[in-house]
């Protein structure tokens, strides 16, 4: 294990075992329809017909508000996943242990919240604006506040606030993809209590499933009991308010039913945010209900934080909720709250709506304007591409990736009016595709097949890579088998139907819209934070962490590609969502972030997001071109979205700080066509560069007909 200092800081990065996998995904874009999807997740012991309440909040900050509310909600897709997991062989290939887990509900991994359920101990978990962290008797709270040096922003779980409740075990008993209810149980086994945790709240509640005396301690000291009905404490460094028992000398009594609910006030609260958050406590979230719609201009999230008794809540907004065009929201500005992401805006409310602009569908480049000298230079180079070509390897990743690779040779070749070019490589990738779905392969062979794991609750490929058993990066993986069927099997339904009893087990595996038995709603995406979560297990104390932000945006595109091919438009909808949003947050978080608050951060980029941290620095190379490389693979069509509203400025400094010796280094055609995308004349420079660029540069995802093809279509 190797550790970095920072200050008085520590980072410490697991074994080479238990490392991500950091590579990308295909090609293609989601398809965008005018459907919407709603998703519904309901905790078990919530009151399914307590009202939501609230508006949608207030003003957007500096972004340009909407008149409209976006595209209306539709039906999602209904999918029998229980048929699917059915339809392949059962093993228990999957490497977690959900120890502090309910019978019953489904391990949730890759969740902000995931490292409260495995592991030999529970780790902090983050879920803006608060921190919280299971203790041997109860919990602790914490306002993460960053620190800054020149390759990490880092604002770790530091306890402001003890509950004791007199537990000696705690478990997850509900969750859903925004909010996680954990069970305090006595030394018998029996719930003391329920706590709720949201990403986006600022409350975290404790109701009494029996009568129960708490003890709140905040840095030696406790709540005093205050005139307006709020027991308040200063930590120090952030002041806490209690609403609910009976609080006396840091001792809060409840009584069965009853509930207290703890929460932070902004830095310099003002007295109606103060108020807010005062009257919003008595009444505790009981979880979070997604909605979603997309339409030609916008994909549109919707969260609705339940509450017990139906009256509104408070919310707080990252910055992605506010970048852009913005829905109207009248009861924001109540203070603002630090986190690594930048200000996080106080909200009354209970729905908290956001858009993102809409990533048009594409399976190809527009290559209509291009010059005669170029499309002979692509075509040569296509020619040697299908040539060099090699067997696919047999892992879920690298197999998955070169699949991808061949169908997209494929399509450019047919674009390039030279199917005979690529003909037989259509048929070497149509049979392979066919090897990987037979639904029964996993009993006749050890790789190249699936399985499902019922105690996971999740599809495993065999051979398994980088985790992909312990539920690591599924959504990058199974991405890549979605985009290579979908650009194969468009206008052949007959090839669709053979590969869609594992094709639409895998959509399901990494995007299930609604809850089941058999597989976790949204496995992989986080609707509040507005990307995905890569780790399966979160084994960290930084909470859980995304690398590859362009992969995890084209893994959306590979299952809108696999929508539109086998014709489900319920799918296409989610998957035009999912892309939309993840594109939007991966410029705001990682290739185009606002980091004028960080002083002493000396990079253009962050590469690596976490729950409580922000890293310039891959899992596998220190080297520059490779934190950037990272966050372009494989820069197929989708890809163009990465300059969406991006200063020019912005890319070529990026990319400038990648290539401090040139381009003939690891990704460095990615470098080039990400450059391309600044202008023509940076287009026509990356152009020339391409012509000439070594063999290594080139990445085993891409080729070098799809490199030319790319900074072609970008000039």
């Amino acid at each position: 294990m190797t550790t970095r200092t920072t200050d008085t800081l520590t980072e410490v990065r697991p074994p080479p075992t238990s490392r991500r996998r950091w590579w990308v995904i295909g090609l293609a874009a989601a398809v965008v329809v005018t459907l919407v999807a709603v998703l519904v997740a309901v905790a078990p012991w919530a009151d399914d017909d307590a009202a939501s309440g609230g508006d949608d909040g207030g003003s957007a900050g500096s972004a340009p508000v909407a008149d409209v509310d976006g595209p209306p909600d539709a039906t999602p897709p209904e999918v029998d996943s229980a048929a699917l997991v059915a339809g392949v062989p059962a093993d228990a290939v999957a490497k977690i242990d959900p120890v502090r887990l309910a019978p019953g509900v489904v391990p949730p991994s890759n969740r902000w919240y995931s490292g409260l359920v495995f592991g030999d101990q529970p780790q902090p978990v983050f879920a803006e604006p608060l921190s919280f962290g299971l203790t041997d008797s109860g919990f602790t709270l914490g306002l993460p506040s960053p620190t800054v040096d020149a390759k990490v922003i880092i604002a770790p779980h530091v306890p402001a606030v003890t509950v004791d409740a007199g537990a000696a075990t705690a478990q997850v008993s509900a969750a859903d993809p925004v909010s996680v209810t954990i069970d305090l149980l006595d030394g018998s086994g029996e719930v003391l209590g329920k706590v709720v945790v949201a990403a986006g709240s600022p409350f975290v509640s404790l109701t009494a499933v029996q009568d129960v005396t708490l003890s709140s301690t905040v840095s030696g000291g406790s709540f005093a009991p205050g005139e307006d009905g709020a027991a308040t404490a200063d930590a120090g460094t952030s002041q806490w308010g209690l609403v609910g028992g009976q609080t006396d000398g840091g001792s809060t009594t409840l009584s069965s039913g009853a509930t207290a609910t703890w929460y932070a006030l902004p830095p310099d609260a003002s007295d109606a945010a103060a108020t807010a958050l005062r009257t919003a406590a008595a009444d505790p979230v009981t979880g979070v209900d997604v909605t979603y719609g997309v339409d030609d201009a916008v994909a549109r999230t919707t969260l609705t934080y339940r509450t017990a008794g139906g009256s509104p809540t408070a919310y707080v907004l990252m910055p992605h909720h506010r970048a852009g065009e913005q829905p109207t929201r009248a009861d924001c500005g109540l203070g603002a709250y630090p986190s690594v992401y930048g200000d996080l805006e106080l909200c009354a409310g209970s729905q908290l709506t956001s858009f993102a602009p809409a990533v048009e569908a594409s399976r190809q480049l527009d290559l209509d304007g291009i010059s005669d000298d170029q499309r002979t230079t692509i075509v040569d180079a296509l020619t040697a591409d299908v040539a060099a070509t090699p067997a696919f390897p047999s892992d879920t990743y690298f197999g998955g990736k070169a699949l991808n690779r061949a169908a997209s040779l494929v399509v450019l070749g047919e674009q390039l009016g030279v199917p005979d070019v690529v003909a037989d490589l259509r048929t070497t990738t149509v049979d392979a595709l066919k090897e990987w779905a037979e639904p029964d392969g996993c009993t006749a062979r050890e790789a190249r097949c699936f399985v499902y794991d019922e105690a996971a609750r999740s599809v495993i490929g065999l051979t398994p890579s980088f985790g992909s058993d312990e539920l690591n990066d599924h959504h990058f993986h199974y991405g890549y088998f979605l985009a290579a069927a979908g650009l194969l099997a468009q206008d052949d339904a007959a090839l669709a139907a053979e590969l869609a009893p594992v094709m639409d087990l895998l959509a399901q595996e990494i995007a299930a819209a609604l809850p089941s038995d058999s597989l976790p709603q949204l496995r992989s995406f986080d609707p509040y934070a507005g990307h995905s979560w890569a780790s399966g297990t979160s084994p960290f104390a930084d909470g859980n962490n995304q690398e590859s932000s362009s992969e995890a945006v084209t893994a959306w595109n590979g299952l809108g590609l696999w929508a539109q091919a086998s014709d489900q438009p319920e799918l296409a909808t989610e998957a035009a969502w999912l892309a939309s949003t993840e594109a939007l947050t991966a410029r705001e978080y990682w290739t185009a972030p606002d980091l004028e608050q960080f002083g002493g951060f000396e990079h253009t980029i962050v590469s690596l997001n976490w729950g409580g941290k922000r890293d310039y620095a891959t899992w596998f190379s220190p080297e520059p071109n490779a934190i950037l490389g990272i966050q372009l693979i494989p820069m197929g069509p989708v890809q163009t979205s990465m300059a969406d509203g991006v200063d020019p400025e912005q890319i070529r400094a990026s990319v400038d700080e990648a290539t401090p010796g040139g381009y003939g280094v690891q990704f460095g055609g990615y470098l080039l066509m990400y450059r391309a995308l600044a202008g023509p004349d940076d287009a026509a420079d990356a152009w020339q560069e391409a012509t000439s660029l070594p063999d290594v540069a080139v990445d085993d995802g891409s080729s070098r007909s799809a490199m030319l093809a790319f900074i072609a279509a970008a000039g």
